[in-house]
């Protein structure tokens, strides 16, 4: 998927970079870097889309997005009613030359070494390897100099060594891009999360793209492996599932004002997605 070029502001003193984001939403344009990321989400929710991954984000989430990923944390729309601060997350971003190719190749780094190459889709950390690294993430920001890096080096021996790492997409990235495809490709999106509630055709979303409907299908095939029509689907699915948490909406009700047509295809395609009937995800989210 075609992105806009995003550079990191690391300095000559940093070997890696911690940033924290306190602000009334998070950056809403699809986007990539060379340096992977991970990611804990403090406050907030809405939808990220990492490479071929549509899914919800939600408060105490932890991600490891790997480098040249197209990604981005969208949040809901009333996150853009006033300015108030009111999404916050804490970041780590860092590459494989952060220590230098000497440091990486030590007998004892070598899980480290294995772990950061390896980073080139999208993760998201789970069970006790969460608790550990919520911890060590928050002492992180609170550190300085040599002991900083000592607590990076443990957060990287962690995740190297965990089996609670849960792969979310399968996206083989591309350095290839450039700021104009980029902004096509963020108008695109930017329409999509706007009116998935409505039928919308692809005539009309590829006016968007400004190009011919059958130009903008091979388009966004190519780019991102998904028909436009599943990948809006895929959206839809993603807020419908949101929706499902709201007591006073049934599912006939839920599958309205998600965009689908009818109840049936509404159910035929959040299976597909989530794996579970919307009464079964219903019966999830109650059992935790």
């Amino acid at each position: 998927m075609k992105s806009i070029p995003f550079k990191i502001p690391k300095t000559e003193k940093d070997s890696f970079l911690l940033q924290a984001d306190y602000v009334p939403h998070f950056y809403d344009k699809l986007h990539q870097h060379p340096e992977a990321q991970l990611t804990l989400i403090h406050k907030s929710e809405g939808t990220l889309i990492a490479g071929d991954y549509i899914g919800n984000f939600y408060p105490d989430d932890m991600y490891v997005i790997g480098s040249n990923l197209p990604h981005v944390f969208k949040n809901e729309e009333h996150y853009y009613e006033n300015e108030e601060p009111q999404a916050y997350s804490t970041t780590v971003f860092f590459d494989i030359n952060s220590f230098g190719r000497d440091f990486l190749n030590l007998p004892e780094t070598a899980n480290i070494r294995s772990f950061i190459a390896g980073l080139n889709n999208c993760y998201k950390v789970e069970d006790t390897t969460h608790k550990l690294m919520k911890q060590k993430m928050i002492e992180i920001f609170q550190l300085e100099g040599f002991d900083r890096l000592i607590k990076f080096l443990e957060i990287l021996n962690l995740l190297s060594k965990s089996t609670e790492i849960k792969k979310l997409s399968n996206f083989i990235t591309s350095r290839d891009y450039d700021a104009p495809e980029g902004k096509r490709m963020n108008d695109v999106l930017s329409f999509t999360f706007k009116e998935s509630h409505r039928n919308i055709t692809i005539r009309e979303v590829a006016q968007i793209a400004n190009m011919t409907s059958e130009a903008f299908c091979r388009y966004f095939k190519m780019r991102t492996r998904k028909t436009y029509m599943n990948f809006l689907n895929e959206i839809r699915v993603s807020n419908a599932s949101k929706l499902l948490i709201n007591k006073d909406l049934t599912i006939a009700n839920i599958s309205a004002n998600s965009g689908f047509t009818n109840l049936s295809n509404f159910n035929r395609f959040f299976k597909k997605v989530t794996g579970l009937t919307p009464t079964a995800y219903l019966i999830k989210l109650k059992s935790k």
